[in-house]
């Protein structure tokens, strides 16, 4: 190659890097990074106690370099969250940078000291990358959100609420117009109202249930909230009377868990073999109950909104009490404990495959083979009040079946986890088990229920 061509390719490479040094130079000196976009969203229409709110931030050329989430209201601005990040170099195209930022922040009297009713605005700040002569202004957003600090009035309206534990009852009410939920709150129960017939605006009632194990009768309450989250809450009880339950002894026998063990697990969808007999039986009697009670709960919460009876509960007929409401049980398994479970519902035995009646008129929520009551109805009466049979040896109905109060809906059994042919009773308010007793006797449901509700429930004692 002669000198000539040497210095023209020379001189070609030289120009090529002179390009490629001023490109990186333009690049170091004027490529920012791209305008960030930011979105604000709070899960509520305003702040109330504590208003969750999410801001999403993105920059997707070299990445977001700091951003900031500011609360402000009058003259005064509060940081809720702040972070700095290393975005791309200017000259990069590809490589680590946050290029987007989820960032959740709470907003309410919970958590803002001094927050005031009024308006107040969320303000996210968001900044791309600079380089050394070119530092861009941040991108910032904001929203304008309501504060509302006042809860939702309630207004007692039925008297003398006296109330058993593990018994039930029902509250009438009204509350004003911002409530959007309310009803009667027992701990980690919740028992939604519902608006009477004729009742006029804001007027409810709700039906509750005193859990068996409950001991404070002040965690009994009225509740409303509004749709920023605050809670209005109200106490009803009047007169509490707390009931001590019996304490009984089970012996568990291998015979009897060959019996009862595999026809349950068998007879349940996804049921996983524990080991051995007796794991399976503890599982059973732990684990399956448990599930059984959730389901109960969510068929109450599918409950009819419709009072589907009008007269007493009827017990079973000419049968002798085995076993009562909320008797503690202690499993023994070869003269050792391995479990201790309560048992919600009255146990009632007559003769052999003896007529079950429908204690009142409603609609077959459930009729199938069910967790430990082994074949079992569920009769749905509306409001979330249903009634339970359980251990039948033989189904008469089906379900979404009305039925009406003295039906023969099955036939007494030992299906499940029964040790005999009886029958497993019990009532339930919003899935919450109480003592049937109560709504045995006429004149409990005429001076605690009906009394209360008045005009909306025609009570035929």
């Amino acid at each position: 190659m002669s000198s000539e061509n040497r210095r023209g390719r020379g001189k070609r490479w030289l120009w090529l890097t002179l390009l490629i040094a001023a490109a990186v130079a333009a690049l170091v000196t004027f490529r920012v990074g791209s305008r960030p976009s930011i979105q604000i969203e709070p899960e509520m229409p305003g702040i109330g106690r504590r208003t969750p709110i999410t801001v999403q931030m993105t920059e997707p050329s070299r990445g977001l370099a700091k951003v900031k989430v500011e609360f402000v209201q009058g003259d005064r601005a509060e940081v809720l969250a702040e972070h700095e990040y290393e975005p791309r170099a200017a000259w990069k195209f590809w490589g680590p940078a946050t290029e987007h930022e989820s960032i959740e922040v709470e907003v309410g009297s919970e958590t803002i000291e001094r927050l005031e009713t009024g308006e107040a605005v969320i303000r996210a700040s968001a900044w791309p990358a600079s380089t050394w002569l070119r530092h861009p202004d941040a991108q910032i957003s904001e929203l304008v959100l309501p504060v509302r600090l006042t809860p939702p009035a309630i207004m007692l309206r039925s008297r003398q609420h006296y109330v058993a534990q593990g018994g039930a009852g029902v509250v009438v009410y009204t509350v004003g117009e911002s409530a959007i939920e309310d009803g009667v709150r027992v701990g980690d129960w919740w028992f939604p109202g519902f608006p009477p017939a004729g009742g006029g605006e804001g007027a409810r009632f709700a039906f509750f249930a005193v859990p068996f194990d409950l001991e404070d009768p002040n965690q009994l309450v009225l509740e409303a909230t509004d749709d920023v989250g605050n809670t209005g809450t109200v106490s009803f009880v009047d007169q509490y009377f707390p009931k001590p339950f019996k304490r009984d002894t089970i012996e568990v026998s291998d015979r009897f868990m060959e019996r009862v063990v595999p026809l349950i697990m068998g007879n349940t969808p996804g049921a996983e073999d524990q080991g051995n007999l007796l794991d399976n039986y503890l599982w059973i009697n732990r684990e399956l109950r448990r599930r059984s009670a959730v389901r109960l709960v969510e068929l109450a919460a599918a409950s009819r909104q419709d009072f589907l009876w009008d007269r007493p509960f009827l017990p079973m007929s000419n049968a002798q009490v085995m076993s009562s409401f909320a008797d503690r049980r202690t499993y023994l398994y070869q003269g050792r404990e391995v479990d201790q479970q309560d048992h919600l519902g009255f146990d009632l035995a007559s003769v052999r495959h003896a007529d079950i009646q429908a204690s009142n008129s409603g609609q077959v929520a459930l009729a199938r083979y069910f967790s430990i009551y082994g074949n079992a109805v569920v009769i749905d009466h509306g409001y979330g009040l249903m009634s339970l049979y359980g251990h039948l040896s033989s189904i008469a109905v089906e379900e979404g079946q009305t039925v009406e109060r003295g039906q023969v809906i099955g036939r007494s059994g030992e299906t499940g986890r029964a040790g005999g042919d009886h029958l497993h009773f019990t009532l339930l308010v919003g899935g919450q088990p109480v003592n049937p007793v109560e709504w045995w006797d006429s004149a409990w449901i005429r001076d605690r229920f009906a009394a209360k509700l008045e005009s909306s429930f025609e009570f035929q004692p």
